[in-house]
């Protein structure tokens, strides 16, 4: 079967899959996982419409952007706890990370404890520098490891799930998503504050 034409700005990923396959795809999601800008989420997109064409296998395509993601992310937080800050405003620059948006990011972070590494992973902007960022916070290494473990396999499974079953349809239903992830994300902050505020009061009810 001929790989089918990837829809709009899918399109000219098609070079690399066809040349790469699997290497492109788990060589591109790392790296847009410790902070460089690549497509990783598109090229996910991609793989799945062409796993759905039978010129991918669906199961190893999930499995590498699984490994490559937590391993990318891994990178990342090694970068942040070993280099610290002075080194991401060093070198960030080089990968659009000024220190005016590492700032936000950490402050988001911050704010929202742990559990923003999970869905970290599905916001543009934070996915790329979510490890970076729980590095240099001090979080621990194994507490970041699991909430990272369970984003990845979310945001590979869901993705690629899609794109295996859209096909050809796949940025129609993306953009839909899309439109609606600011309201996920309002909805998910009012459930953390609901929790943290319950938490409180719990605290102070016991004393």
């Amino acid at each position: 079967m001929a790989a089918p034409p990837l829809p709009g700005p899918l399109a000219h990923l098609a070079p690399l899959l066809a040349h790469y396959g699997y290497w492109a795809v788990g060589a591109v999601i790392l790296v847009e996982d410790f902070g460089v800008p690549a497509p990783g989420e598109t090229i996910l997109l991609a793989a799945g419409v062409y796993a759905g064409a039978g010129e991918l296998d669906v199961v190893k395509v999930g499995l590498i952007a699984f490994a490559a993601a937590v391993v990318g992310d891994n990178i990342g937080f090694l970068i942040g706890h070993y280099g610290g800050r002075a080194f991401v405003h060093r070198w960030g620059r080089y990968v659009f990370l000024t220190p005016k948006r590492f700032a936000t990011a950490e402050e988001f972070f911050h704010r929202h404890g742990g559990k923003i590494v999970t869905v970290a992973r599905f916001v543009e902007g934070l996915r790329q520098v979510n490890g970076i960022i729980a590095g240099t916070s001090g979080m621990h290494w194994r507490r970041f490891l699991a909430f990272n473990a369970l984003g990845a396999a979310l945001w590979v499974g869901l993705w690629l799930s899609l794109a295996y079953l859209a096909g050809s349809h796949i940025t129609e239903v993306y953009d839909e998503i899309k439109r609606y992830e600011i309201y996920f994300l309002l909805a998910l902050a009012v459930l953390v504050l609901a929790l943290v505020v319950r938490h409180v009061l719990r605290r102070r009810h016991e004393r």
